[in-house]
């Protein structure tokens, strides 16, 4: 099956297909499948100029764990370069298998559903780096930036840290959104990239320092922005089509306030509300074609929809709910749809439901049971999707409607996260 087909199956039908294997230990990295994804790796990075800037990295070597930053697909063959000639583990999450999960595992990835507790994964992590004796890869985010910058981190990253006692290693790489921004992956641009590599904690370290002393290195270490980048080194991208698709996460006008009237065309960004129309510039930057420029850097525009979001709950007053295509994604099999659904994130969390003749779905979540969401624009053609997993099954909900407003939800579900856990201390 592929990605982009939609099998309808019901909510009983799957629920009799057999679940991913989330428990098996990873396998080493077949010998042979090295070199491979060496020489598939190797044609992008020649074209996109792949430099690596090494810091702290002498006489490191596996067993380690490599935390790195997470912006286009580019990402994973910057990361097979960076740890040449050694092999490693990834966690990926359970989409990634789709179609190919016998090669996937045998390149040494394991699966993960996002956002949920999952028991089984520190011994899966506990057998990369003490039997495999290799690289552990994670991306921390799991998910891809909306805007070239950092997105939010688990804190359980310092307990696990501290639990394991490895040196602990960033991947930062810069100019990847840039490259092939998440809301705009047709058209890739013309430009070099570059990573910085950097060793940031010793096992030493990890025993002797407390979970919020790890948990702060990271963080430290874990700041990037692309569109800073893009400035600071003078990289024009003159692609005449940079700006399309940037409606996607800048959904909110700055002048008339107006949510889901935000479109883009080729270089300009405009609301149909009010009109206001921006440029975006070859050197990445917002400038208004007639008056005042609200904002002129992508991730500050972004960032404010956040304030605006956190607003609104501090209020009480955030609500949203819209009308959308539920998919199952019980195994690596492919998606299955049941129907169109309701989904509701408000105060109370997620409550998304679905009725079809005598068959039911009703899938609940607190607002402390996600501390971030998984979405995406244009899912293989089939609308913008936000993804709610639970221990054996991912739940898709998409839409292809203008205000199905997936980045505004993402906001939401870290903001309400927050201040759910702010006030029950």
């Amino acid at each position: 099956m592929k990605i982009s087909d939609i099998v309808y199956k019901k909510p009983s039908e799957v629920a009799k297909m057999e679940r991913f294997d989330l428990v098996s230990p990873p396998q080493k990295q077949a010998t042979y499948l090295t070199p491979v994804a060496w020489l598939l790796s190797l044609p992008d990075l020649l074209k996109y100029g792949a430099k690596i800037n090494k810091h702290g990295m002498e006489g490191i070597k596996p067993p380690y764990i490599l935390l790195a930053s997470h912006n286009s697909f580019f990402d994973f063959k910057m990361a097979t370069k960076a740890i040449f000639p050694h092999k490693a583990n990834y966690i990926v999450a359970v989409d990634g298998f789709i179609n190919r999960e016998g090669i996937m595992r045998k390149v040494g990835c394991f699966g993960k559903r996002k956002f949920i507790q999952d028991l089984a994964l520190i011994k899966q992590i506990k057998h990369s780096l003490f039997v495999n004796k290799t690289i552990l890869m994670i991306y921390p985010e799991a998910r891809y930036s909306m805007t070239g910058t950092n997105e939010m981190l688990p804190d359980s990253l310092g307990k696990m840290m501290k639990m394991l006692k490895v040196p602990v290693v960033t991947l930062i790489s810069h100019g990847h959104h840039l490259l092939q921004p998440n809301w705009n992956l047709q058209n890739k641009r013309k430009l070099k990239t570059t990573a910085d590599m950097t060793k940031i904690l010793t096992p030493e370290e990890c025993e002797s320092f407390s979970v919020e002393q790890i948990n702060n290195r990271i963080i430290e270490n874990f700041r990037y922005d692309d569109y800073q980048w893009q400035l600071d080194n003078h990289i024009h991208i003159k692609e005449k089509n940079r700006a399309e698709g940037i409606h996607k996460i800048l959904y909110k006008c700055p002048h008339c306030l107006s949510e889901g009237q935000m479109d883009s065309k080729a270089h300009t960004l405009f609301c149909q509300a009010c009109h206001h129309t921006y440029e975006l510039t070859t050197l990445g930057q917002l400038k208004a074609l007639e008056g005042e420029s609200k904002f002129t850097h992508v991730p500050a525009w972004y960032e404010w929809q956040r304030e605006q979001v956190r607003l609104e709950i501090e209020a009480g007053t955030y609500h949203f709910e819209h009308e959308v295509d539920i998919d199952s994604h019980p195994n690596s099999s492919g998606f299955y749809r049941f129907g169109k659904g309701k989904l509701i994130h408000n105060m109370d969390g997620f409550v998304v439901s679905g009725q079809w003749g005598d068959e039911s779905f009703l899938l609940k979540k607190a607002p402390l049971e996600n501390y971030g969401t998984h979405i995406e624009f244009n899912y293989f053609g089939k609308g913008d999707a936000i993804d709610l997993s639970t221990s054996n099954d991912s739940f898709w909900m998409l839409s292809q409607a203008r205000d199905y407003l997936v980045v505004k939800v993402h906001f939401a579900v870290e903001e309400l996260y927050k201040y759910t856990l702010a006030k029950q201390k």
